[in-house]
This record gives structure tokens, C-alpha cells and sequence, in this order.
């Protein structure tokens, strides 16, 4: 099968080699979109469909790993990580993300486009859904997906679907700082507006229930011009 025209997102901060890399990949007939930040990157990876992926790992915003271990619970895109860091215990951590290569820099450009080639031609039109847990034990909470049932201290709550999904969310990604750009196109499945205060809405229900219950209100926390963590 052929590869041409195949969509590939490049995602890195360095806006010389992010150039050079598209003007590379367009002259051999590729559909090319540029990202320079792992925020803006995952948010479009998300709400797009690519053939590909080329990931910088020292990204501002989101950095590689932790834009990678989001993507891999929505998407199944093949990625190539492109670093400086070339380490071991680096192309370990990469792989064990869900990397499907790794490339560390420097790099030679044939090389690259022999890794893409043969990546394209194992995964074009075979990529499969990725499997989604439908359970979540967090510490006191516990979720399931089937009938979106939360228990918290073995306590029943009831939650709307949007209310279940973003909690689900929040304790999936326990610890981490969740951007609004990203919970919009993830529970809310519709692209960030500074205006629109639902997201905001939402989880005021949740952190009321779940204090309701015994939680301590502080453990959901807003990340002044950051999002929102669960700690």
C-alpha cells in the first residue's frame, strides 16, 4: 500500500527543526500540520486523525511522556519519539508510554523517513480501537464504567454521565495537572472557549457531592491558568 498523503503531526518546540522537518515531509507528499508546544499538540492530535506522529520529548506546556500516556488512553496513533535525550532508561520510559520508535537527536534525515515509511506501511489502515478499562480503584474511590457507578469510602454518589466522565478523568490521571483545552475535548468532546464556564460548572457538582461524602475539598484543586488536579 502506498503511504503518500498519509497526515502526520510534527510536535516540537525547536521551530528551525520543526521547519525544516515539514518542508521535508510535504516534498515527499505528506500532509504535514505543525504543533510547537505538548498542550496545543495533544489537543490536536486528539480532535484530528493522523497517519503518524513525531514527538519531541522536551516540550514546553506538556512534555513528551506525559502527552503520550494521555493520547494512548484515547488514540492508538503510531508515534515516533524524536529527542535529544538518547539514554536508555529514555527510549525504556518512551517504549513503555506506548512509543512505537524512537529516534534520538541528532538524526540522519533518511534515516527518519525510512522509520516513517516502514511505520506507515505496518499501520495504515489497521490501527484497532484502544481498550479501555471499564473499572478504576483509586485509594477510596472506586468507578465502574458498565452501569458509571462511583463509589467513594463505600459510599454510593450519584453522578451525571458528564460528572462520571470527568472524575473518571481526573482520578486517571491522579496527581497530574489537566489543561481545560484538554477535559474539553476529552469529557466535553467539543473544543475549549474562554467563555464557556460548564467544565468549571461541572466540577463544582463533583467536588460538592464528594465533600458531601467526606472528601476533603482540597484534594480537587484549580491550577490557577493551568486546569484542574486531583491530588
Amino acid at each position: 500500500m502506498s503511504t503518500t498523503n498519509a497526515r502526520i503531526l510534527v510536535i516540537e518546540d525547536d521551530q528551525s527543526l520543526n521547519k525544516q522537518l515539514s518542508e521535508i515531509l510535504v516534498g515527499r507528499c505528506f500532509s504535514v500540520v505543525q504543533c510547537f508546544d505538548g498542550e496545543s499538540g495533544l489537543e490536536k492530535a486528539l480532535s484530528e486523525k493522523f497517519d503518524l506522529i513525531l514527538l519531541d520529548v522536551l516540550l514546553p506546556k506538556l512534555d513528551g511522556f506525559s502527552m503520550l500516556k494521555r493520547l494512548r488512553a484515547h488514540r492508538s496513533t503510531p508515534v515516533i519519539i524524536i529527542t535529544a535525550c538518547g539514554a536508555e532508561e529514555e527510549r525504556i520510559k518512551g517504549f513503555n508510554k506506548g512509543a512505537d520508535d524512537y529516534l534520538p537527536k541528532p538524526f540522519n534525515i533518511e534515516e527518519l523517513m525510512l522509520r516513517i515509511d516502514a511505520l506507515l506501511r505496518r499501520t495504515m489502515n489497521t490501527q484497532v480501537p484502544v481498550r479501555k478499562p471499564s473499572e478504576l480503584m483509586v485509594d477510596l474511590f472506586s468507578l465502574n464504567k458498565r452501569n458509571q457507578q462511583v463509589l467513594y469510602d463505600g459510599e454510593l454518589v450519584v453522578f451525571t454521565t458528564i460528572e462520571f466522565n470527568l472524575l473518571w478523568t481526573l482520578l486517571d490521571n491522579q496527581g497530574e495537572i489537566l489543561s481545560k483545552p484538554y477535559l474539553y475535548q476529552i469529557v466535553l468532546e467539543r473544543n475549549f472557549s474562554l467563555y464557556d464556564r460548564s467544565l468549571d460548572m461541572h466540577l463544582s457538582r463533583i467536588r460538592r457531592k464528594l465533600t458531601d461524602n467526606g472528601m476533603l475539598a482540597d484534594r480537587i484543586k484549580t491550577v490557577h491558568g493551568k486546569g484542574y488536579c486531583l491530588s
